[in-house]
């Protein structure tokens, strides 16, 4: 073993019987920013896989792009998909029957909505106007049906 793996080694070593300030120290120097919640193993055992990463490299590409693909795969957390972009031209008329009657949506110029005389940032502000309650906008007006729009 070559003094470069020796000196690694003995740093994560020392790793517990440093104080919290050492510690910190570490972190700063291989993190741009400190974690929310501070646990002193999370802590060590992060800052050790960076001595190790700058004295023998760190992953590939390839092999980082393969590791994370295996993660998601295999996860049972569920990763949020990517929403379908729905493109509305200006002038486009949305039309939802709610409350015995019809709402008619315009879709202005700059991309926002009008919707009687009043201007809404989002299609999702107009059916919340319209429903008084929280609701999709793509949803209420029929752009998409529930559970549906994610890839």
């Amino acid at each position: 073993m070559n003094d470069q793996h020796t000196s690694v080694a003995a740093q994560v070593a020392a790793l517990p019987s440093l104080t919290m300030a050492e510690v910190w120290a570490l972190w700063d120097r291989f993190f741009p920013r400190r974690p929310d919640k501070t646990n002193r193993v999370y802590l060590e055992s992060r800052i050790a896989y960076k001595l190790q990463e700058e004295a023998f490299g760190g992953l590939d590409p390839e092999t980082r792009r393969r590791l994370v693909n295996i993660g998601v795969r295999h996860s049972k957390i569920k990763q949020p998909r990517k929403a379908r972009d729905i493109t509305l031209a200006p002038g486009t008329v949305l039309v939802r029957e709610w409350g015995d009657r019809d709402h008619h949506v315009r879709v202005t110029a700059d991309g926002t909505f009008e919707y009687e005389g009043k201007q809404f940032k989002s299609l999702s502000a107009v059916a919340r106007h319209i429903a008084g309650s929280p609701w999709s906008g793509p949803l209420f007006f029929g752009l998409r049906r529930a559970g549906e729009g994610y890839e």
